[in-house]
């Protein structure tokens, strides 16, 4: 599991990701429990989306501008989220389900380069909301929500998603673990080798995705492995 966390961590954050709906693929495929699964994620996307953000930061995509409407109602309502545990049935739906949307989101290429206009503020409140609730309940960070969301309504570019949605990412899944904890304290005892496997693939992946990496294939790539376990959790 140690060589599967570090390849994600290194593809998803090559995209500004934190890999949260990776590691929940892999986890579910050797059928681990939510109750492991859900805060091994949020700490490995914790870990990851930190160094993301430092990266696209310094690479100078970040907009404030456009990043606090949507994280001002989705902290909040990611910890809310965090709090809840779904039956196991409710929770691998709803995590299939979360799994397939990310992969017609990889298999969909944006062709954005130009922010054609801002998002009014009800409505980046709105979705910032919805998709922290779901992240929290998920045990994912959000932005498998909100980067396809803000490329297609063309609200700014690739690289400018990239930055917003990883620091975005890490304060959801800080305030979905802390739910998390709130309700069930559970620490699984593998997570520390996890983490540095992640935090390793983190630098590297966030290096080179924040300066000349192109996305596109790596995008299909994971596609496949979404697909493979959301159908899985599904089925299950």
């Amino acid at each position: 599991m140690l060589g599967a966390v570090f390849i994600i961590a290194v593809l998803y954050s090559a995209v500004g990701h934190a890999g949260a709906s990776g590691y929940i693929a892999v986890m579910s495929l050797l059928s681990l429990a939510p109750a492991v699964i859900k805060p091994s994620a949020l700490a490995l996307n914790i870990l990851v989306a930190s160094i993301g953000t430092v990266q696209f930061m310094r690479a100078g995509y970040f907009s404030w501008r456009l990043f606090w409407p949507f994280a001002l109602l989705a902290v909040p309502f990611a910890f809310v989220g965090g709090y809840i545990a779904l039956p196991d049935y409710g929770f691998k739906f709803l995590v299939g389900l979360v799994l397939l949307f990310s992969a017609v989101r990889m298999l969909i290429d944006s062709k954005v380069e130009i922010a054609a206009s801002i998002p009014s503020l009800p409505a980046a409140l709105a979705a910032g909301a919805v998709i922290g609730l779901l992240s929290g309940l998920t045990g994912t960070g959000g932005g498998i929500f909100l980067t396809p969301l803000l490329l297609f309504m063309g609200w700014t570019t690739p690289k400018t998603a990239a930055a917003v949605s990883a620091l975005f990412i890490l304060l959801n899944s800080i305030a979905g673990l802390l739910g998390t904890l709130s309700s069930t304290p559970f620490v699984p005892s593998f997570l520390l080798p996890l983490l540095l496997a992640a935090g390793l693939g983190g630098l590297v992946g966030s290096h080179f995705g924040s300066r000349r990496l192109n996305s596109h294939a790596i995008k299909r790539a994971l596609a496949v492995v979404l697909i493979i376990a959301g159908t899985k959790m599904l089925l299950t």
